[in-house]
């Protein structure tokens, strides 16, 4: 009796499993499209950080990581040329922000000032 519990909890907890997977695979687009395409891997190296209510870093020093959400989208392009130049000198956000173009640094922008 108890092989055939086991049977049909793992069953429901398989089909749990699926009805997640395929919510989640539902989502993925409509992200994608918010972001813009080719964008994603750029909004994560962001959002890593800077989606973490509450976040610190610690490298180099330890120190609150700012929620970008609904910032002013000029001063997120700002920011993130002032990494590049080295104008702003933490190391993750130069290596971030030395890796995007002008027009990912306007497309990120849009969609962080965008969103709160």
């Amino acid at each position: 009796m108890s092989g055939a519990i086991l049977k049909v909890a793992s069953f429901i907890l398989l089909g749990v499993a699926l009805a997640f997977g395929a919510q989640a695979q539902e989502k993925k687009p409509a992200a994608a499209a918010k972001i813009g395409q080719g964008m994603e891997n750029a909004h994560a190296m962001c959002i890593g950080c800077h989606g973490i209510p509450g976040y610190k870093t610690a490298f180099p020093d330890v120190y609150h990581v700012p929620k970008i959400a609904g910032q002013q989208p000029g001063y997120i392009i700002n920011a993130l040329k002032a990494y590049k130049t080295g104008e702003r000198s933490h190391p993750s956000m130069r290596g971030i922000a030395a890796s995007l173009s002008e027009e990912d640094m306007k497309k990120l922008a849009d969609y962080y000032g965008g969103s709160k």
